[in-house]
């Protein structure tokens, strides 16, 4: 399916507009991250979360005073989940005794909310020591998909397509986490980092790189046919002439997203908002930033040569 035929679009010659953009949004995202930092789960920084039933609505600041006692004297973090009987309760205590946390949880809201009908429907806990090593693995899985793909690409092709690839894969995963960090008890949804935010930046990587090496590979192909041609408007070319995929699997997968955002529920709505968020930065990185580096590169390669 072709959206779009013949088209010229000069999107090489407007690359300066594009570095603007895109380090304007780099540096929010850094100060964001600097500044409000990011929200972590129990993943990441241990302690133990339930989800509880209540029967009725029950006031959040009287939930968390009861629980403060039964916890040790730690406030814990608590939220609506789904529906106003529902609560979301994070707190930093854990332990190997998750039973007599359970217990003393159910028993306080219990003792302070006579009326109401205690459920724990479902508790995760996790040690300090196992969310330390969940931590870092994470960062070493950023880091070496990023360092595979730069080694892929290179084979492919050459370390300038690479360095081009993994400057767009960089720049998707720092705006996708600074969008985390400046939104984060700001909108009605959690956006805490866990290991299924984890699992979207490895997607949105993958998803972005597709797009950048569908437009390498033409622009690989428009460089044998248009030899005498300048090599940025071979760029600008192949960037035109394959237009009409990215944007017609962009546009589809961003309504099988939003699908599960509207629906999947509380559980996968913060994993939504992430694929969201890096499908369309991810398109717009593979035409303004992959290619413009490419562009850039290359032109230094040359101007280098005929010095």
């Amino acid at each position: 399916m072709r959206i779009f035929e013949n088209t010229s679009f000069e999107f090489i010659p407007k690359r300066r507009t594009a570095y603007l953009i895109s380090g304007t949004l780099i540096v929010l995202s850094i100060f964001a991250l600097v500044t409000r930092g990011l929200e972590t789960g129990i993943d990441f920084q241990g302690g133990t979360e339930f989800v509880i039933e209540t029967g009725e609505a029950l006031p959040i600041p009287g939930v968390r005073d009861a629980l403060a006692s039964a916890f040790g004297g730690v406030q814990p973090e608590v939220k609506t989940y789904d529906n106003d009987e529902t609560l979301l309760i994070r707190t930093t205590a854990g332990g190997d005794n998750i039973d007599a946390l359970q217990s003393n949880a159910v028993n306080a809201m219990q003792a302070a909310y006579p009326q109401a009908t205690v459920n724990v429907v479902k508790i995760d806990s996790v040690g300090p020591r196992f969310a330390d090593d969940l931590k870092r693995g994470a960062i070493w899985a950023v880091l070496a998909s990023l360092g595979v793909i730069f080694l892929y690409i290179m084979l492919r092709f050459e370390w300038r397509f690479s360095a081009g690839a993994v400057a767009a894969l960089a720049h998707d995963v720092t705006i996708t986490l600074g969008i985390f960090a400046m939104f984060h008890h700001l909108l009605p949804f959690s956006l805490q980092i866990d290991q299924a935010i984890i699992a979207a930046l490895l997607t949105i990587v993958g998803y972005s790189l597709n797009d950048t090496v569908v437009v390498f590979d033409r622009i690989r192909e428009y460089t044998n046919l248009f030899k005498t041609e300048d090599y940025a408007k071979v760029v600008d070319r192949s960037i035109n002439s394959t237009l009409s995929r990215p944007l017609v699997t962009s546009g589809t997968t961003l309504i099988v997203v939003l699908t599960l955002f509207i629906f999947g529920g509380e559980v996968l709505r913060g994993f939504a908002f992430a694929l969201i968020v890096g499908v369309v930065i991810g398109t717009y990185s593979s035409v303004f930033v992959a290619s413009p580096v490419l562009v850039e590169l290359k032109q230094r390669a040359l101007a280098a040569k005929a010095a």
